[in-house]
Parts: structure tokens; C-alpha cells; sequence
């Protein structure tokens, strides 16, 4: 996968922040022909949430047109894990939803290999076992892996559990507490954004070029572009700007 991809194993060490590690996968991912789309809501309705207990994402296994979903309720880290366990999917050819709870062991040995493959491209074992010395004087270690990674610290605690780097003790004593902080944290809102950039997550950067390139190009006619972007009038105008790089 890194190889297609054009990633080497320590790619994610030069990405700031768990966005931009997340954008610059999506953007690789995209640049192969995975159609990649991230939404937190149902269309544009914003009163329709979609719920990651239910699922975390999607993908669809096409020969021509392989398309990932991310459901954008979930934490940036969390998004990460899910985005390289379906591309996984994309490699092997078997589309599937994921929903996996906790980073328990899944049951289905598909979505086991997946989970092995995700864990592998962005926590190798080797670059993980180099920091594991440095990591473990820290006051979390877990935070200190997820930092390095640009992952979630449930991600960084299971990958050293499974790594055989902590015992399942510590894993659960700190799953407990990571539990507790979740639910602190699950009080306090959601962050407000900007709507173009949001729609650019949510139809894809690829999906989004092709229908603007249509238009353009006359292949398709307008009122099919609004439905298929479910952007109309000035709105969609304005999105074409915002792809353009006119807008912030």
C-alpha cells in the first residue's frame, strides 16, 4: 500500500497535526483513483447525524471506481485508523462496513487482516519498537506514540499491546480511564467549520473535480450537477471557487 501510495514508513512523522495527516493520506489515496468522501451527517441535513456507534465507514470495491466512506463524527485519529483499514479493502478487493469497537479483535478474519494491515501502515512495528524506549519515559506513552503516529491512543495502547510491548493489564487500566476522558469530552460540542471545506470532505476532492470538469466541459448539464453534489445555484458557484483555491 505505501509503495502505490507513494508513502515510506515514516511519512506520517512529517505531517503536523492529525489533519493534515489525514488530508494527506485522503489526498494520496485520491491521486490513485480512490474516490474518498467524509460526512457527518446524512446529505446536508445537519439534523440527521450520523452515528459512529453504528459505523465508522464504508468502502465499495469497483475495478474502476473504488469508493471510501468516513463517517466525520468521529475523532481525526479515529478517521485515520478507518482510512487505511479500508483502503486494506481496496488491496484485498472485498468491499465491507466497519464498525469495529474498542480495536477488540474482530471476529471475521477479513476484517482481522484488515485491522493488521491498518495498524501495520501507520504504526510499524520497527519504527514503533525504535520509539517504544523513548516513549515509555514519557508521563502517557500512549499520547506520546498517538503524536508520533497521528493516530487515536486506544490505536497506540492496542498496537502495543498486540506488539507485546505492555501487558493486558495496562491496556485495560488505561482503556478504563480513556473511556472516562471520552465521556468528559463528549459534553463539550461540536466545533462550527467552513461549509465549503466541509463539502469538500464530505463529496470527495475527486468526485467534486470530475462533476466541476463536466460541467465545463458541457459533458453535464447543471441541474445535474446540483443533484449530484446536492449543492445548487450560487452555492455550487461558490464551491467551484472555493476548489479553485478563490475562496478560503
Amino acid at each position: 500500500m505505501r509503495e502505490v501510495l507513494g508513502l515510506n514508513a515514516e511519512w506520517v512523522a512529517n505531517q503536523r497535526t492529525w489533519t493534515d495527516a489525514l488530508r494527506a493520506l485522503q489526498e494520496r489515496a485520491e491521486a490513485v483513483g480512490i474516490f474518498v468522501v467524509t460526512s457527518s451527517v446524512v446529505g446536508n441535513n445537519t439534523r440527521r447525524k450520523l452515528s459512529v456507534e453504528e459505523f465508522r465507514g464504508f468502502v465499495l470495491v469497483d475495478e474502476y471506481a473504488p469508493l471510501v466512506f468516513i463517517n466525520g463524527a468521529d475523532g481525526k485519529a479515529a478517521q485515520m485508523f478507518t482510512l487505511a483499514h479500508e483502503l486494506a479493502h481496496v488491496w484485498l478487493g472485498k468491499s465491507a462496513a466497519f464498525d469495529l469497537r474498542n480495536l477488540q479483535p474482530a471476529s471475521d478474519k477479513l476484517e482481522q487482516t484488515c485491522n493488521r494491515i491498518a495498524a501495520e501502515f501507520l504504526v510499524p512495528e520497527d519504527s514503533l519498537r525504535d520509539f517504544w524506549p523513548e516513549a515509555r519515559q514519557q508521563p502517557d506513552p500512549f499520547q506520546a506514540i498517538a503524536r508520533r503516529f497521528k493516530v487515536s491512543e486506544i490505536v497506540a495502547a492496542r498496537r502495543a499491546l498486540d506488539l507485546r510491548l505492555i501487558t493486558r493489564d495496562d491496556f485495560f487500566a488505561f482503556y478504563e480511564d480513556y473511556q472516562r476522558r471520552e465521556r468528559e469530552a463528549s459534553a463539550s460540542g461540536e466545533e462550527g467549520g467552513n461549509f465549503y471545506a466541509t463539502q469538500t470532505m464530505r463529496l470527495g476532492r475527486r468526485f467534486a473535480q470530475t462533476v466541476i470538469q463536466a460541467v465545463r466541459e458541457g459533458a453535464l448539464l447543471y441541474h445535474e450537477a446540483y443533484r449530484l453534489t446536492g449543492l445548487y445555484g450560487r452555492t455550487f458557484e461558490r464551491f467551484e471557487k472555493h476548489l479553485r483555491g478563490g475562496m478560503p
